[in-house]
């Protein structure tokens, strides 16, 4: 079991930044991957970017160039750096990380709320 803690969501302006932040507990040492999604209300839970042990990276096109993800494998923690933040990127943000036998863990989610 691996247990994820986000932080550092809340109320930004347009074209404000945030960083998220999550902390991993528990067995990781079976990590393999650790990402970030959001869903927005009424709609299904996306991918926003991911970031696997070997260092392969992938976004959703519509956060290219604008978020960054990084990990500290020291701090057992994985960041989302977003700026240039749209009103579009409200939404609930959920940090999550992938084992080799397929299974996904979930965070709590973080509100994120981008206002016009």
């Amino acid at each position: 079991q691996v247990q994820l803690v986000e932080s550092g969501g809340g109320l930004v302006q347009a074209g404000g930044s945030l960083r998220l932040s999550c902390v991993a507990s528990g067995s990781i040492f079976s990590i393999t991957a650790m990402g970030w999604y959001r869903q927005a209300p009424g709609k299904q839970r996306e991918l926003v970017a991911i970031k696997t042990n070997g260092g392969f990276t992938s976004y959703a096109d519509s956060v290219k160039g604008r978020f960054t993800i990084s990990r500290d494998n020291v701090k057992n923690t994985v960041y989302l750096e977003m700026n240039s933040l749209k009103p579009e990127d409200t939404a609930v943000y959920y940090c999550a990380s992938n084992d080799p036998y397929g299974r996904v863990y979930w965070g709590q989610g973080t509100q994120v709320t981008v206002s016009s």
